[in-house]
Protein backbone atom coordinates (compact mmCIF):
# COMPACT_ATOMS: atom_id res chain seq x y z
CA UNK A 1 0.00 0.00 0.00
CA UNK A 2 1.30 3.49 -0.99
CA UNK A 3 1.54 6.08 2.14
CA UNK A 4 -0.83 8.20 0.60
CA UNK A 5 -3.59 5.82 1.18
CA UNK A 6 -3.16 5.27 4.75
CA UNK A 7 -5.66 6.43 7.16
CA UNK A 8 -6.29 8.81 8.28
CA UNK A 9 -5.74 10.24 4.74
CA UNK A 10 -5.14 14.05 5.82
CA UNK A 11 -2.20 13.54 8.40
CA UNK A 12 -0.40 11.45 6.08
CA UNK A 13 -1.34 14.03 2.99
CA UNK A 14 0.51 16.93 5.44
CA UNK A 15 2.89 15.08 6.58
CA UNK A 16 3.66 13.97 2.88
CA UNK A 17 4.14 17.57 1.75
CA UNK A 18 6.07 18.62 4.95
CA UNK A 19 8.72 15.95 4.32
CA UNK A 20 8.63 17.33 0.62
CA UNK A 21 10.57 20.18 2.34
CA UNK A 22 14.60 20.08 3.63
CA UNK A 23 14.02 20.82 7.62
CA UNK A 24 17.41 20.21 8.96
CA UNK A 25 17.95 21.63 12.18
CA UNK A 26 19.46 25.65 12.38
CA UNK A 27 18.64 25.72 8.48
CA UNK A 28 14.64 25.27 8.61
CA UNK A 29 14.46 28.80 6.65
CA UNK A 30 12.54 26.42 4.02
CA UNK A 31 9.79 25.14 6.26
CA UNK A 32 9.16 28.06 7.92
CA UNK A 33 8.33 29.72 4.47
CA UNK A 34 6.26 26.48 3.79
CA UNK A 35 4.09 26.62 7.06
CA UNK A 36 3.92 30.78 6.57
CA UNK A 37 2.29 30.03 3.42
CA UNK A 38 -0.02 27.37 4.47
CA UNK A 39 -1.60 29.60 7.42
CA UNK A 40 -1.85 32.35 4.69
CA UNK A 41 -3.57 30.01 2.15
CA UNK A 42 -5.98 29.73 4.65
CA UNK A 43 -6.60 32.99 5.44
CA UNK A 44 -5.71 32.53 9.36
CA UNK A 45 -3.95 35.27 10.87
CA UNK A 46 -0.08 34.26 10.55
CA UNK A 47 3.46 35.63 12.07
CA UNK A 48 6.67 34.85 12.10
CA UNK A 49 8.76 35.72 15.23
CA UNK A 50 12.48 36.87 15.25
CA UNK A 51 14.04 33.62 15.79
CA UNK A 52 11.65 31.99 13.19
CA UNK A 53 9.00 30.40 15.19
CA UNK A 54 5.43 30.22 13.38
CA UNK A 55 2.22 30.97 14.90
CA UNK A 56 -0.94 30.65 13.25
CA UNK A 57 -4.16 31.61 15.03
CA UNK A 58 -8.02 30.53 14.57
CA UNK A 59 -11.03 31.02 16.35
CA UNK A 60 -12.86 28.59 17.93
CA UNK A 61 -15.83 26.63 16.39
CA UNK A 62 -19.86 27.44 17.09
CA UNK A 63 -20.63 26.78 20.68
CA UNK A 64 -16.79 26.66 21.78
CA UNK A 65 -16.25 29.76 22.31
CA UNK A 66 -16.90 29.25 25.85
CA UNK A 67 -13.81 26.87 26.31
CA UNK A 68 -10.08 27.84 27.76
CA UNK A 69 -8.17 29.01 24.93
CA UNK A 70 -5.38 26.36 23.45
CA UNK A 71 -1.88 25.90 22.27
CA UNK A 72 -0.86 22.95 20.20
CA UNK A 73 2.25 22.97 19.66
CA UNK A 74 5.39 20.64 17.47
CA UNK A 75 8.89 21.74 16.23
CA UNK A 76 9.50 22.16 12.74
CA UNK A 77 13.06 20.31 12.39
CA UNK A 78 14.00 17.04 12.69
CA UNK A 79 17.10 14.99 13.04
CA UNK A 80 19.34 14.19 9.76
CA UNK A 81 20.80 11.00 10.00
CA UNK A 82 21.52 8.49 7.75
CA UNK A 83 22.72 5.34 7.01
CA UNK A 84 26.81 5.64 5.80
CA UNK A 85 26.13 3.56 2.28
CA UNK A 86 23.28 6.22 1.53
CA UNK A 87 23.45 8.94 -0.98
CA UNK A 88 21.05 11.71 0.71
CA UNK A 89 21.53 15.60 0.74
CA UNK A 90 19.18 16.71 4.03
CA UNK A 91 19.35 20.52 2.95
CA UNK A 92 18.30 19.82 -0.66
CA UNK A 93 16.16 16.46 -0.79
CA UNK A 94 12.92 15.24 0.32
CA UNK A 95 12.33 12.46 2.82
CA UNK A 96 11.67 8.98 0.61
CA UNK A 97 9.15 7.65 2.27
CA UNK A 98 7.29 4.24 1.99
CA UNK A 99 5.52 1.65 3.70
CA UNK A 100 6.46 -1.61 5.88
CA UNK A 101 3.36 -3.79 7.39
CA UNK A 102 1.96 -1.34 10.40
CA UNK A 103 4.61 1.29 9.78
CA UNK A 104 5.94 3.82 7.77
CA UNK A 105 9.94 4.12 7.21
CA UNK A 106 12.24 5.85 5.06
CA UNK A 107 14.58 4.99 2.86
CA UNK A 108 17.65 5.04 4.84
CA UNK A 109 17.56 8.11 6.37
CA UNK A 110 15.71 9.02 9.94
CA UNK A 111 11.46 9.50 8.71
CA UNK A 112 11.15 12.92 10.79
CA UNK A 113 8.22 11.76 12.45
CA UNK A 114 9.57 12.96 15.25
CA UNK A 115 8.16 15.89 15.39
CA UNK A 116 6.59 15.98 12.03
CA UNK A 117 3.86 13.87 12.81
CA UNK A 118 2.68 16.41 15.06
CA UNK A 119 3.18 19.30 12.92
CA UNK A 120 0.73 17.50 10.43
CA UNK A 121 -1.62 16.71 12.80
CA UNK A 122 -1.85 20.43 13.49
CA UNK A 123 -2.01 21.28 9.83
CA UNK A 124 -4.88 18.95 9.53
CA UNK A 125 -6.80 21.08 12.33
CA UNK A 126 -6.08 24.20 10.95
CA UNK A 127 -7.46 23.43 7.64
CA UNK A 128 -10.47 21.46 9.09
CA UNK A 129 -14.05 22.63 8.86
CA UNK A 130 -15.53 20.28 11.05
CA UNK A 131 -13.83 19.48 13.89
CA UNK A 132 -14.56 21.05 16.92
CA UNK A 133 -11.83 23.10 19.02
CA UNK A 134 -11.76 25.71 21.17
CA UNK A 135 -9.46 29.23 20.25
CA UNK A 136 -6.63 27.86 19.11
CA UNK A 137 -2.81 29.06 18.45
CA UNK A 138 -0.46 26.85 16.33
CA UNK A 139 2.55 27.28 17.57
CA UNK A 140 5.23 25.77 15.45
CA UNK A 141 8.98 26.51 16.70
CA UNK A 142 12.65 25.64 15.42
CA UNK A 143 15.53 24.16 16.44
CA UNK A 144 14.33 21.95 19.19
CA UNK A 145 16.56 19.64 18.29
CA UNK A 146 19.51 20.95 18.68
CA UNK A 147 19.54 24.00 20.85
CA UNK A 148 15.59 24.69 21.88
CA UNK A 149 16.55 28.07 20.73
CA UNK A 150 12.72 28.55 19.25
CA UNK A 151 11.19 27.54 22.64
CA UNK A 152 14.10 29.85 23.93
CA UNK A 153 13.20 33.10 22.24
CA UNK A 154 9.28 32.79 22.69
CA UNK A 155 8.78 35.87 24.82
CA UNK A 156 5.89 36.55 27.57
CA UNK A 157 2.52 37.61 25.78
CA UNK A 158 2.95 36.17 22.47
CA UNK A 159 0.82 33.69 23.43
CA UNK A 160 -2.68 33.76 24.52
CA UNK A 161 -3.53 29.86 25.25
CA UNK A 162 -4.13 28.65 28.67
CA UNK A 163 -3.59 25.23 27.60
CA UNK A 164 -0.96 23.87 25.75
CA UNK A 165 -1.22 20.43 23.87
CA UNK A 166 2.46 19.53 22.94
CA UNK A 167 2.46 16.53 20.15
CA UNK A 168 6.09 15.44 20.68
CA UNK A 169 5.37 12.28 22.71
CA UNK A 170 6.34 8.99 20.99
CA UNK A 171 4.34 6.02 22.88
CA UNK A 172 0.42 6.49 22.21
CA UNK A 173 -0.41 4.56 25.45
CA UNK A 174 1.67 7.79 27.37
CA UNK A 175 0.59 10.86 28.66
CA UNK A 176 3.82 13.06 29.58
CA UNK A 177 3.32 15.50 32.50
CA UNK A 178 6.92 16.25 33.07
CA UNK A 179 10.64 16.32 31.60
CA UNK A 180 14.86 16.26 31.94
CA UNK A 181 16.41 19.56 30.99
CA UNK A 182 19.92 19.34 29.36
CA UNK A 183 22.77 20.97 29.02
CA UNK A 184 25.85 20.74 26.46
CA UNK A 185 29.40 19.96 27.15
CA UNK A 186 31.85 20.39 24.68
CA UNK A 187 36.02 19.51 25.76
CA UNK A 188 38.45 20.47 23.09
CA UNK A 189 42.18 21.39 22.40
CA UNK A 190 45.01 21.74 19.92
CA UNK A 191 48.37 19.70 19.96
CA UNK A 192 51.26 19.55 18.32
CA UNK A 193 52.33 17.06 15.31
CA UNK A 194 54.86 14.71 14.26
CA UNK A 195 55.96 12.40 12.42
CA UNK A 196 54.48 8.58 13.37
CA UNK A 197 57.18 6.25 14.87
CA UNK A 198 55.23 2.95 14.70
CA UNK A 199 53.16 1.12 12.09
CA UNK A 200 49.45 2.38 11.20
CA UNK A 201 46.30 0.86 12.53
CA UNK A 202 42.92 1.88 10.91
CA UNK A 203 39.85 0.98 13.73
CA UNK A 204 35.87 0.93 12.41
CA UNK A 205 33.47 0.43 14.54
CA UNK A 206 29.96 0.51 13.09
CA UNK A 207 26.28 -1.15 12.85
CA UNK A 208 25.37 -0.07 16.26
CA UNK A 209 21.47 0.31 16.61
CA UNK A 210 22.17 4.48 17.66
CA UNK A 211 18.82 6.22 18.77
CA UNK A 212 17.67 8.70 20.95
CA UNK A 213 19.74 10.08 23.53
CA UNK A 214 17.32 10.24 26.14
CA UNK A 215 14.51 8.08 25.82
CA UNK A 216 16.42 5.74 24.61
CA UNK A 217 19.93 5.54 27.17
CA UNK A 218 17.99 3.16 29.51
CA UNK A 219 18.65 0.53 26.86
CA UNK A 220 22.42 0.25 27.34
CA UNK A 221 23.07 0.69 23.63
CA UNK A 222 26.58 0.08 22.13
CA UNK A 223 27.92 4.13 21.78
CA UNK A 224 30.99 4.00 19.04
CA UNK A 225 32.74 6.58 20.66
CA UNK A 226 33.17 4.53 23.71
CA UNK A 227 33.56 1.52 22.29
CA UNK A 228 36.45 2.93 20.42
CA UNK A 229 38.22 4.58 23.44
CA UNK A 230 38.54 0.67 24.89
CA UNK A 231 40.24 -0.12 21.84
CA UNK A 232 42.95 3.32 22.12
CA UNK A 233 43.34 2.28 25.86
CA UNK A 234 44.43 -1.12 24.78
CA UNK A 235 47.34 1.11 22.56
CA UNK A 236 48.78 2.75 25.63
CA UNK A 237 51.20 -0.02 26.26
CA UNK A 238 52.34 0.07 22.79
CA UNK A 239 53.45 3.66 22.62
CA UNK A 240 49.94 4.82 21.04
CA UNK A 241 49.87 7.98 18.62
CA UNK A 242 46.97 9.52 17.19
CA UNK A 243 46.41 10.53 13.94
CA UNK A 244 42.42 10.76 13.28
CA UNK A 245 39.46 10.07 15.18
CA UNK A 246 35.73 10.75 13.25
CA UNK A 247 33.04 9.39 16.01
CA UNK A 248 29.52 10.06 15.92
CA UNK A 249 27.01 12.82 14.67
CA UNK A 250 24.69 14.61 16.94
CA UNK A 251 24.47 15.67 20.05
CA UNK A 252 21.12 13.95 20.56
CA UNK A 253 21.62 10.58 18.80
CA UNK A 254 23.52 8.00 20.05
CA UNK A 255 26.63 7.35 18.04
CA UNK A 256 26.49 4.52 15.96
CA UNK A 257 29.79 4.64 13.85
CA UNK A 258 33.48 5.50 14.99
CA UNK A 259 36.90 5.09 13.69
CA UNK A 260 40.36 6.06 14.46
CA UNK A 261 43.67 5.63 12.13
CA UNK A 262 46.71 5.48 14.78
CA UNK A 263 50.17 4.38 15.10
CA UNK A 264 51.56 2.14 17.67
CA UNK A 265 54.89 0.37 18.17
CA UNK A 266 55.20 -3.62 19.30
CA UNK A 267 52.16 -3.82 16.62
CA UNK A 268 52.49 -7.52 16.80
CA UNK A 269 51.55 -7.31 20.65
CA UNK A 270 49.08 -4.86 19.97
CA UNK A 271 47.20 -6.88 17.22
CA UNK A 272 47.01 -9.69 19.08
CA UNK A 273 45.66 -7.63 22.28
CA UNK A 274 43.18 -5.65 19.78
CA UNK A 275 42.03 -8.68 18.22
CA UNK A 276 40.87 -10.32 21.70
CA UNK A 277 39.26 -7.29 22.76
CA UNK A 278 37.45 -7.50 19.92
CA UNK A 279 36.37 -11.04 20.46
CA UNK A 280 35.16 -9.63 24.00
CA UNK A 281 33.52 -7.16 22.69
CA UNK A 282 30.88 -8.97 20.44
CA UNK A 283 30.33 -11.03 22.82
CA UNK A 284 29.45 -8.52 25.28
CA UNK A 285 26.81 -6.97 22.86
CA UNK A 286 25.75 -10.07 20.88
CA UNK A 287 22.18 -10.32 22.41
CA UNK A 288 21.66 -6.28 21.64
CA UNK A 289 23.72 -5.17 19.18
CA UNK A 290 23.30 -7.94 16.85
CA UNK A 291 24.55 -6.02 13.62
CA UNK A 292 27.86 -4.48 15.08
CA UNK A 293 30.99 -4.77 12.88
CA UNK A 294 34.30 -4.10 14.15
CA UNK A 295 37.03 -3.70 11.75
CA UNK A 296 40.95 -3.83 12.54
CA UNK A 297 43.45 -3.71 9.86
CA UNK A 298 46.88 -2.14 9.06
CA UNK A 299 46.93 0.61 6.56
CA UNK A 300 49.95 3.15 4.82
CA UNK A 301 49.61 6.36 5.93
CA UNK A 302 51.47 9.44 5.80
CA UNK A 303 49.56 11.42 8.12
CA UNK A 304 51.18 13.39 11.41
CA UNK A 305 50.24 12.37 14.20
CA UNK A 306 50.12 13.59 18.05
CA UNK A 307 52.53 12.88 20.27
CA UNK A 308 52.16 9.64 23.09
CA UNK A 309 51.85 11.57 25.94
CA UNK A 310 49.46 13.86 24.11
CA UNK A 311 47.19 10.68 22.47
CA UNK A 312 47.56 9.53 26.60
CA UNK A 313 45.33 13.09 27.52
CA UNK A 314 42.73 12.01 24.18
CA UNK A 315 42.56 8.66 25.63
CA UNK A 316 41.93 9.23 29.14
CA UNK A 317 39.64 11.62 28.36
CA UNK A 318 37.56 9.44 26.17
CA UNK A 319 37.37 6.57 28.54
CA UNK A 320 37.06 8.77 32.18
CA UNK A 321 34.00 10.67 30.88
CA UNK A 322 30.88 9.24 31.99
CA UNK A 323 27.83 7.43 29.36
CA UNK A 324 24.92 6.54 30.04
CA UNK A 325 22.93 6.70 32.94
CA UNK A 326 24.01 8.41 35.52
CA UNK A 327 21.11 8.00 37.67
CA UNK A 328 17.49 6.85 38.09
CA UNK A 329 15.01 8.59 39.81
CA UNK A 330 14.32 8.10 43.30
CA UNK A 331 10.37 9.10 42.92
CA UNK A 332 9.25 8.51 39.40
CA UNK A 333 9.37 4.19 38.89
CA UNK A 334 11.30 3.18 35.96
CA UNK A 335 12.27 7.04 34.89
CA UNK A 336 16.15 8.09 34.29
CA UNK A 337 17.06 11.10 36.30
CA UNK A 338 20.56 12.04 34.93
CA UNK A 339 22.24 11.05 31.51
CA UNK A 340 25.27 11.54 29.35
CA UNK A 341 25.67 10.95 25.84
CA UNK A 342 29.32 11.27 24.51
CA UNK A 343 27.98 12.40 21.09
CA UNK A 344 30.72 13.36 18.73
CA UNK A 345 34.24 12.71 19.27
CA UNK A 346 36.57 14.46 16.43
CA UNK A 347 40.43 14.43 16.19
CA UNK A 348 41.73 15.99 12.93
CA UNK A 349 45.30 17.83 12.25
CA UNK A 350 45.68 17.76 16.14
CA UNK A 351 42.82 19.55 17.04
CA UNK A 352 40.05 17.36 19.17
CA UNK A 353 36.57 18.42 19.91
CA UNK A 354 34.20 15.82 22.28
CA UNK A 355 30.77 16.94 22.08
CA UNK A 356 28.46 15.81 24.83
CA UNK A 357 24.69 16.69 25.93
CA UNK A 358 23.95 15.69 29.74
CA UNK A 359 20.06 15.55 30.46
CA UNK A 360 18.55 15.40 34.36
CA UNK A 361 14.94 16.33 35.56
CA UNK A 362 16.98 17.26 38.61
CA UNK A 363 18.97 20.97 37.84
CA UNK A 364 21.39 19.93 41.04
CA UNK A 365 22.00 16.90 39.15
CA UNK A 366 22.25 18.19 35.99
CA UNK A 367 25.15 20.12 36.75
CA UNK A 368 26.98 17.36 38.75
CA UNK A 369 27.13 15.60 36.14
CA UNK A 370 28.68 18.33 33.69
CA UNK A 371 31.14 19.19 36.51
CA UNK A 372 32.57 15.75 36.76
CA UNK A 373 32.49 15.79 33.06
CA UNK A 374 34.19 18.91 33.47
CA UNK A 375 36.89 16.87 35.49
CA UNK A 376 37.47 14.23 33.26
CA UNK A 377 37.97 16.24 30.10
CA UNK A 378 40.57 19.12 32.25
CA UNK A 379 42.25 16.92 33.74
CA UNK A 380 43.74 16.01 30.48
CA UNK A 381 44.09 18.97 29.25
CA UNK A 382 40.95 19.75 27.82
CA UNK A 383 39.05 23.19 27.42
CA UNK A 384 35.64 22.82 28.55
CA UNK A 385 32.50 24.76 27.99
CA UNK A 386 28.94 24.52 28.66
CA UNK A 387 26.25 25.53 26.53
CA UNK A 388 22.75 25.39 25.37
CA UNK A 389 21.29 25.10 28.72
CA UNK A 390 17.57 24.54 29.44
CA UNK A 391 15.51 23.44 32.39
CA UNK A 392 13.17 20.60 32.97
CA UNK A 393 9.75 20.64 33.01
CA UNK A 394 7.91 20.12 36.65
CA UNK A 395 4.64 17.85 36.77
CA UNK A 396 1.75 19.43 38.14
CA UNK A 397 -0.29 16.17 37.85
CA UNK A 398 -3.25 18.02 39.76
CA UNK A 399 -3.89 19.68 36.19
CA UNK A 400 -7.41 19.54 35.07
CA UNK A 401 -6.62 18.91 31.55
CA UNK A 402 -4.75 15.93 32.71
CA UNK A 403 -7.50 14.58 34.57
CA UNK A 404 -9.63 15.35 31.26
CA UNK A 405 -7.13 13.33 28.84
CA UNK A 406 -6.63 10.32 31.13
CA UNK A 407 -10.38 10.03 31.51
CA UNK A 408 -11.22 9.98 27.97
CA UNK A 409 -8.55 7.67 26.72
CA UNK A 410 -9.97 5.37 29.41
CA UNK A 411 -13.69 6.02 27.90
CA UNK A 412 -12.43 5.47 24.73
CA UNK A 413 -9.80 3.07 23.98
CA UNK A 414 -10.70 0.56 27.63
CA UNK A 415 -7.71 1.00 30.14
CA UNK A 416 -5.96 3.23 31.29
CA UNK A 417 -3.05 5.94 30.16
CA UNK A 418 0.51 6.11 31.26
CA UNK A 419 0.67 9.06 33.22
CA UNK A 420 4.68 9.89 32.93
CA UNK A 421 7.71 12.14 32.64
CA UNK A 422 10.11 11.23 30.32
CA UNK A 423 14.02 11.36 30.13
CA UNK A 424 13.87 13.78 26.86
CA UNK A 425 14.11 17.32 26.39
CA UNK A 426 10.35 18.89 25.27
CA UNK A 427 10.43 22.43 25.12
CA UNK A 428 7.51 22.90 28.17
CA UNK A 429 9.83 23.11 30.44
CA UNK A 430 11.09 26.71 28.62
CA UNK A 431 7.59 27.88 27.04
CA UNK A 432 6.65 26.93 30.81
CA UNK A 433 9.09 29.93 32.37
CA UNK A 434 7.60 32.77 30.82
CA UNK A 435 4.20 30.92 31.14
CA UNK A 436 3.92 29.83 34.42
CA UNK A 437 0.21 29.46 35.01
CA UNK A 438 -0.03 27.75 31.56
CA UNK A 439 -1.40 24.27 32.08
CA UNK A 440 0.70 21.81 29.49
CA UNK A 441 0.88 18.21 28.27
CA UNK A 442 2.09 16.15 25.83
CA UNK A 443 1.59 13.19 23.82
CA UNK A 444 1.90 11.74 20.68
CA UNK A 445 1.56 8.93 18.21
CA UNK A 446 3.86 5.71 18.74
CA UNK A 447 7.07 6.19 16.74
CA UNK A 448 10.17 3.90 17.33
CA UNK A 449 13.88 4.62 16.55
CA UNK A 450 13.68 8.34 16.04
CA UNK A 451 17.25 9.79 15.46
CA UNK A 452 18.27 6.71 13.51
CA UNK A 453 17.47 5.96 10.27
CA UNK A 454 15.38 2.71 11.96
CA UNK A 455 12.95 5.67 12.76
CA UNK A 456 9.60 4.49 12.00
CA UNK A 457 5.81 5.28 12.54
CA UNK A 458 2.89 2.95 13.43
CA UNK A 459 -0.32 3.59 11.41
CA UNK A 460 -2.57 2.00 13.39
CA UNK A 461 -1.33 3.95 16.07
CA UNK A 462 -1.46 7.34 14.20
CA UNK A 463 -5.19 6.98 13.32
CA UNK A 464 -6.03 6.51 17.13
CA UNK A 465 -3.35 9.31 17.79
CA UNK A 466 -5.93 11.41 15.73
CA UNK A 467 -9.35 9.74 17.01
CA UNK A 468 -8.26 11.12 20.49
CA UNK A 469 -6.82 14.41 19.45
CA UNK A 470 -10.43 15.30 18.18
CA UNK A 471 -11.76 13.95 21.36
CA UNK A 472 -9.93 16.26 23.89
CA UNK A 473 -10.37 19.45 21.64
CA UNK A 474 -13.85 18.50 22.26
CA UNK A 475 -13.81 18.47 25.59
CA UNK A 476 -11.54 21.12 26.58
CA UNK A 477 -12.53 22.33 29.67
CA UNK A 478 -14.68 25.85 29.70
CA UNK A 479 -13.37 29.26 30.98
Amino acid sequence: MEYSQLEPKVIWKNFEALNSVPRPSKKEEKVIKFIKEFGENLGLPTTVDEVGNVIITKPATAGMEDRQPIVMQSHLDMVCQKNNDVDFDFETQGIQMYVDGDWVRAKGTTLGADNGLGVATIMSILESNDIPHPELEALFTIDEETGMTGALALKPGQLKGEILLNLDTEEDDEIDIGCAGGVDVTASAKFDLEEAKGDTFKIVIKGLQGGHSGMDIIKGLGNSNKLLGRFLFLGLDNQIQLSLIDGGSLRNAIPREAKAIVSVENSEIFSKNIEQLKSEILEEFASLEKDLIINIEKTDSSEKVISIEDSKKIIFAINAAHNGVFRMSPDVEGLVEASNNVARVELKNGEIKILNLTRSSVESTKWEVANQLKSAYESNALKTEFGGSYPGWKPKPEAEIIKVMAELYESNFGEKPMVVACHAGLECGIIGANYPKMEMVSFGPTIKGAHSPDERASVSSTQKFWKYTQEILKNIPKK
